[in-house]
């Protein structure tokens, strides 16, 4: 698949969520055998590491993964700009912007949720990267942030990143809290609000508005699909990859045939040693399909067979079909 098809930006019926230490590129080409269509995303980069870090390391991808996004974290209008030029150009087909980790260390950079409250500088970031590039530039924020969560100041925030130009507006249906809970807390409290997405959609109809948190099935993402422009699944796709199985035709009505999560294992064994040979540690890519058999017999053991060998040194992944559950 050719970057080419997505001139006119990724269909975002449905998406895999920028998730830290999990959507790196040998999940996002893990999922990617599972599903044709879902848009998925890095993990977030920040500007610093892509201006002064390990860029091929940061940006580097399967072809196979289109459509794939990049997601940046900074707050620099000049910096945000080279660097979701340098994103374009390293053949991403979109570019956003995270608004939406309230960790500490976010916080102290100066990127993330707490961007919420500086409407005007985030405007300026989205309208620099809009000039800078022509891949479709989105943001993906909060409803709020600790007492600031007034329905008002979000529809103000979302009217002005609309007005820089920004392409599409992904929400985290829940508030972020900056002080006095951890984001790991902050996943779970307080409630997820879905009304408020649904009513930014009511006050900005041509804007694509597509919605993220607590979202665990394709029954509950056709469901909210019937007012929005889009759903944003995250850790409930992590841990149970198979949930993406008939994402294509469920969601997109591709109905192509759909493989089986042997023929899944054995593509991405192919993927593994090729990696392997290429001095990729073996545990950087196993991890990553711990729950290929999540709910099925034999699924715990598959678990403990990958963890028991994850530093296991030789090139070849032949050993995890082995391992595998049998086909049921």
């Amino acid at each position: 698949m050719q970057v080419s098809e997505f001139q006119l930006g990724p269909d975002r019926r449905l998406s895999i969520a920028p998730m830290l230490d999990w959507t790196d590129r040998h999940c996002r080409y893990f999922l990617r055998l599972i599903s044709r269509r879902t848009l998925l995303y890095t993990e977030m980069v920040t500007t610093g590491a892509l201006l002064h870090g390990d860029r091929t390391r940061f940006l580097r991808f399967d072809p196979a993964e289109h459509p794939v996004a990049l997601q940046l974290g900074g707050s620099d209008p000049e910096e945000m700009a080279t660097c979701a030029r340098t994103g374009e150009e390293a053949g991403f087909d979109e570019i956003d912007m995270n608004l939406g980790c309230p960790s500490d260390r976010v916080q102290s950079g100066r990127f993330g949720a707490c961007l919420m409250a500086e409407p005007e500088l985030v405007a300026d970031c989205i309208a620099a990267m809009k000039d800078a590039v022509s891949v479709p530039v989105t943001v993906k924020t909060r409803i709020g942030i600790d007492e600031r969560d007034s329905y008002e100041e979000l529809r103000d925030l979302v009217g002005s990143l609309a007005a820089a130009g920004c392409d599409a507006v992904i929400v985290h249906a829940r508030k972020a809290w900056l002080r006095g809970l951890s984001p790991k807390e902050n996943r779970e409290v307080p409630p997820l609000r879905y009304e408020v997405v649904q009513q930014l959609k009511g006050d900005f109809p041509h804007l694509p508005i597509v919605i993220n948190g607590g979202i665990t099935t394709l029954i509950q993402a056709r469901s909210l699909l019937q007012g929005l422009d889009g759903v944003m699944i995250g850790r409930a796709a992590y841990r149970n990859p198979w949930l993406l199985a008939t994402a294509d035709s469920e969601i997109f009505g591709d109905r192509h045939p759909l493989p089986s999560r042997h023929q899944v294992l054995e593509a991405y064994i192919t993927y593994l040693e090729r990696e392997l040979a290429a001095g990729v540690p073996l545990n950087a890519m196993t991890h990553h399909i711990l729950g290929l058999f999540q709910g099925r017999p034999g699924g715990r053991r598959w678990r403990r067979a990958i963890s028991g060998h994850a530093h296991r040194s030789e090139l070849d992944g032949k050993w995890l079909l082995e391992a595998a559950p049998l086909d049921h």
